[in-house]
């Protein structure tokens, strides 16, 4: 039995795509969605996407581990041509006020808990623990 070609000359197939982006096909599908990738027509019943999109998927995952969102990566990709600097750096701009905020709420809660596990450290058996008693309502 012969090996059936799942590829078109300017194309791979969905699971193809997925494996050389090295994503889920679901994951495809949920950026089609998403309006983050295009939804390539059908032909004889399967879809072709361009080797392109391997490249556009390693765009989205790298923006995502930076911590942007899904809407944030969508405008980034609408400035993919690296033209409107300014736009581009406004979300970036963005994300790194939001990171900066997220980073002083952590220091917050260090502070907090090596507070109480200092206090809880100092207390006897004989008291509750700080720990526990702050968490309560």
């Amino acid at each position: 039995m012969g090996r059936i070609n799942t590829d078109t000359e300017d194309g791979l197939t969905i699971g193809r795509l997925a494996r050389a982006a090295m994503v889920g096909v679901e994951t495809i599908r949920y950026y089609q969605g998403r309006g983050l990738l295009p939804v390539p027509a059908s032909v004889g019943g399967i879809r072709y996407y361009p080797r392109k999109l391997v490249k556009r998927i390693g765009f989205i995952k790298k923006a995502q581990s930076l911590g942007f969102s899904l809407d944030e990566i969508s405008t980034l990709l609408g400035l993919e041509d690296g033209r409107d600097r300014r736009a581009v750096q406004e979300v970036a701009e963005v994300r790194l006020s939001q990171i900066s905020a997220k980073l002083s709420d952590l220091g917050r809660m260090k502070r907090i808990l090596l507070t109480l596990i200092e206090e809880c450290k100092k207390t006897g058996e004989m008291h509750p623990c700080p720990i526990i008693e702050t968490l309560r309502y």
